[in-house]
C-alpha cells in the first residue's frame, strides 16, 4: 500500500529531529565538565531524540496498513517513564559518593 506524501514528510522530519536531538545530548555527553552536568545531556536531549525517532518509526509502520503498531508505542512510554527515575537514582547515588563537581556547578546538596 502506497503512503502518503505527507506522511512520509512527517516521519523525515521526526527522524531529523531526533537525530539531532541525540546527536546534541551525545556531544553533552562528550564536552560537560562534570558528572551532575553530564548527566543532563542523555537524559534529556538524548530521551527527546530517541522518542522522536520511535514516534517517527510508530506512524510510519502504522500507515503502511497493518494497523497501528504498539512496539513503538510502548517502547516510547517505557522510554519517557525511566529515564527520569535513572537519572534521579544516579544523581542521589553521585551525592551520596560526594562525587566532586567543577565551581560551575551549582548547589551544595549535601550540607556544609
Amino acid at each position: 500500500m502506497e503512503t502518503a506524501i505527507w506522511v512520509e514528510w512527517v516521519v523525515a522530519a521526526l527522524l531529523l529531529i531526533g537525530s539531532l536531538f541525540a546527536l546534541i545530548g551525545s556531544i553533552g555527553l562528550w564536552k560537560l565538565p562534570d558528572f551532575y552536568m553530564r548527566l543532563h545531556g542523555p537524559t534529556k536531549a538524548t530521551t527527546l531524540g530517541v522518542g522522536a525517532l520511535v514516534i517517527g518509526s510508530l506512524i510510519y509502520f502504522s500507515t503502511r496498513g497493518e494497523g497501528l503498531s504498539l512496539h513503538e508505542l510502548l517502547i516510547t512510554i517505557f522510554l519517557f517513564m525511566t529515564a527520569p527515575v535513572s537519572a534521579n537514582m544516579l544523581a542521589k547515588a553521585a551525592m551520596h559518593e560526594r562525587l566532586k563537581r567543577v565551581e560551575r556547578t551549582r548547589g551544595e546538596p549535601w550540607g556544609q
